[in-house]
């Protein structure tokens, strides 16, 4: 079976963290690996290091020609009976059998005007997943979408959560820090301008910090931070940047909590990680995050900017609850693991192979 990897980015996301790990738990269905990186202990089939978003939308536009034009003559030369992406991406109309899979559709669900992931999500994606032999998706709320946006059945679709790395997210018993947290990219639905104001707009809000963890972008960044400016906190609010995956334990592990208001997630995957270390967690109490964090977090409207600041004051004052989340967090997490994630992922593609 081939595994699509042509998106292996240099600085891990959700995406990256996710095949890397899955790859992990398939070692059983004799996989040979497309990919531009060495792998270790697997059969690599090398390709282009200019297929990532390293490259930027160069690389993505990239990747969509290589994928349509070259990974079928790949596929025919290595004599394959099977192709998985984990990624929404293969070549259409070809005699590629493949599986995929479907993370979210938050840029139809969101969009705004004309942008190339808009025409991706539109034009691309739909036929992909219809021609598909099968689809995995993040969650429960992900097959809902894919079935009302595209009309796939059902029947088509299973969703298979994601998970942790239980060896690197874990309760490292550091002393906890004055600062809030927050991880993920800066784009609007992910909610951070009313996650500011919920901030400056909490009482003794001098006595605390919010760390805003994600890569700066510059269509983004710049009006939060007049944002900041405007209600006085520069001081406050950290923009960390991108932190590498190695040292976000620590930085988890200190943090009063993990405030994660997003509009909308096809998994969520900061507040597995913050629950698994013993963080407290606020998130949203829409799309997949009921599903992720249970009964183990603080669950809020995130159009409501009161209840985010009474959240984050909630914990912040409150030892008791900070420690019934902790240890709520921490039993909760265990109930996900990649090995799971992994076997049944493989038990789906083990019918197609």
């Amino acid at each position: 079976m081939l595994v699509n990897l042509s998106f292996l980015s240099k600085k891990p996301t959700g995406i990256t963290t996710y095949a890397l790990n899955i790859i992990a738990n398939l070692q059983s269905l004799k996989l040979t690996l497309l990919t531009s990186q060495s792998i270790y202990d697997y059969e690599c089939y090398e390709i282009s290091s200019k297929l990532t978003p390293d490259c930027g939308t160069k690389g993505h536009f990239n990747r969509l020609i290589w994928t349509q034009f070259q990974l079928p003559q790949i596929y025919k030369n290595l004599k394959s009976s099977l192709l998985f992406s984990p990624l929404p991406e293969a070549p259409l109309y070809s005699n590629c059998r493949f599986v995929v899979t479907s993370f979210d559709m938050i840029p139809l669900r969101f969009a705004t005007g004309f942008s190339p992931l808009t025409a991706y999500h539109r034009y691309y994606t739909p036929q992909v997943l219809k021609q598909a032999q099968h689809i995995i998706c993040i969650s429960q709320t992900t097959a809902k979408d894919i079935t009302d946006f595209y009309q796939i059945p059902a029947s088509k679709i299973t969703p298979i959560p994601l998970a942790h790395d239980r060896t690197h997210f874990l309760p490292l018993n550091l002393p906890t820090s004055n600062y809030f947290l927050y991880i993920g990219r800066q784009d609007p639905y992910k909610n951070i301008q009313r996650l500011i104001s919920a901030f400056a707009a909490l009482p003794n809000c001098k006595d605390y910090e919010l760390w805003l963890v994600g890569p700066i972008d510059s269509r983004y960044t710049p009006i939060l931070k007049v944002q900041v400016a405007e209600l006085g906190v520069t001081n406050q609010v950290k923009f960390l940047d991108y932190v590498p995956y190695s040292e976000l334990p620590k930085i988890i592990n200190q943090a009063i909590a993990l405030v994660f208001p997003s509009l909308w997630e096809g998994f969520g995957l900061p507040v597995l990680e913050a629950m698994a270390c013993g963080t407290p967690v606020i998130t949203s109490n829409l799309s997949s995050l009921p599903e992720v964090a249970g009964d183990a977090a603080i669950l809020i409207n995130p159009y409501n900017t009161g209840e985010i600041t009474e959240a984050m004051q909630g914990i912040a004052t409150n030892s008791g609850l900070r420690s019934r989340l902790s240890s709520q967090g921490i039993t909760h997490s265990q109930q996900f693991s990649w090995e799971k994630t992994g076997k049944a992922t493989a038990e789906v593609l083990s019918h197609y192979i």
